[in-house]
């Protein structure tokens, strides 16, 4: 099956000639179209071929770290959106989502940032939407959002310090 997601990264400051990253890439991220318009930066598109949104995912970040080991990872996507994001991927319009969150508050996923943009996990909301059998989302859109999610927490979990995991879990179980 074809899984499409996003991995972007920092590279670090020495790696100032960007052909000479892409031309490493590319014997194992042929899949993938690079970008590299901000200084510092690597966002690679895949489109990948693999038994699951998982393997295909895991298997880009070991390509991409063996090709460019000390780039860090920032995000793999889709992961972090807004209701815009949402509704041009299940072809409706940022008024409908913003009426399903309105109107079903006490059931729509909750956000994971409130300020000047509000920003949902993706796969949640996937979950969420098909519960309500008025949309037709692809399975393997909801298994790279999900898998995507798992490895962002996965990424900022690895920061946490032990004493803070195990006084926030107490309070979160």
């Amino acid at each position: 099956m074809e899984y499409s997601f996003t991995l972007n990264f920092k590279l670090p400051i020495a790696a100032a000639d960007m052909d000479e990253l892409v031309e490493r890439l590319g014997p194992s991220c042929n899949d993938g179209l690079v970008g590299i318009g901000q200084p510092g930066r690597l966002a690679i598109d895949f489109t990948r071929d693999a038994k699951s949104a998982e393997s295909a995912i895991v298997s880009a970040l070991t390509d991409v770290k063996h090709a460019i080991p000390d780039a860090t990872l920032i995000e793999v996507t889709p992961d972090f959106v807004g209701l815009t994001d949402v509704a041009e991927l299940i072809g409706v319009t940022r008024q409908n989502m913003r009426k399903l969150m309105l109107g079903h508050a006490d059931s729509f996923p909750s956000p994971v940032h409130e300020g000047s943009a509000v920003l949902w996990h993706l796969a949640p909301l996937l979950e969420w939407l098909r519960e309500r059998g008025e949309y037709s989302i692809e399975q393997p859109l909801v298994d790279v959002a999900h898998t995507a999610m798992q490895i962002n927490l996965a990424k900022e979990a690895s920061q946490i310090e032990r004493r803070v995991q195990r006084a926030v879990l107490e309070l979160v179980a």
